[in-house]
């Protein structure tokens, strides 16, 4: 039986990963991961996280990293005001994103992972397959988000841990409206993400990552049925 252990914070992106692992891969048995690190989303994040593992017939499991919050430089974990972004701006995006960046967040989130995986293996003897949900993010991505990453990992799990777990981003070649698509395959709802920045319980239409979800289906030619508080 093959195991699978899916970092997932209720997005667009993490989302489709475990669909993608559940019906494409053919894993059997899925534990969906999610991390409370303090951020401003935490509430809509934890309940489409948790409707994933549900609708996937997986189980949740929650880490409680609230400290990563408070070391955090990311608007994600203050309750700042933010850029409120027109689809114009979307021309050049980098100095949006390094606003809403949490230094070394995926590093620490796959540390955990492999701890995780290790102490189930400890337990049951199973391997655990960990994926994450990472896409394509152009020429300027995140050095913690990009297929170089996951290989480093790969090799820092080769030599920490007794069962090598694999690490596997499966849409790391797939830009947004890829995965819109696949998402829509694979039977994915999208009224049950939530990729707005700010949490609230809509979407606001206007932070980064609203416009950047707006663009995913507005070029996949998808009708997006999110309800936007703001999409002018």
């Amino acid at each position: 039986m093959k195991s699978a252990l899916v970092l997932c914070s209720g997005g667009l992106d993490s989302v489709s990963a475990a669909f993608f692992v559940k019906k494409k891969l053919n894993y059997e048995k899925i534990t969906v991961l999610f991390f409370n690190y303090g951020q401003r989303n935490y509430a809509m994040e934890r309940k489409c996280s948790e409707q994933c593992a549900k609708e996937l017939d997986a189980e949740f499991f929650e880490l409680d990293l609230k400290q990563l919050g408070a070391i955090s430089t990311s608007l994600l974990n203050s309750g700042e005001d933010y850029k409120h972004l027109k689809k114009e701006d979307l021309k050049n995006t980098r100095e949006e994103s390094d606003k809403w960046y949490v230094p070394s967040r995926n590093l620490i989130f796959l540390s955990y992972a492999i701890s995780f995986a290790e102490s189930l293996m400890i337990k049951s003897s199973e391997i655990y397959d960990i994926f994450v949900g990472f896409k394509n993010e152009g020429t300027e991505p995140f050095l913690d988000a990009t297929a170089t990453f996951v290989e480093a990992m790969n090799r820092v799990s080769e030599v920490s841990s007794k069962g090598k777990f694999k690490i596997i981003a499966p849409l790391i070649e797939k830009d947004k409206e890829d995965i819109v698509n696949l998402a829509r395959g694979l039977g994915v709802d999208f009224a049950k993400t939530f990729s707005c920045y700010v949490g609230m319980e809509k979407h606001c239409g206007t932070c980064l990552a609203c416009r950047l979800r707006q663009q995913g289906f507005y070029w996949a030619g998808v009708e997006d049925p999110t309800e936007y508080l703001s999409s002018d």
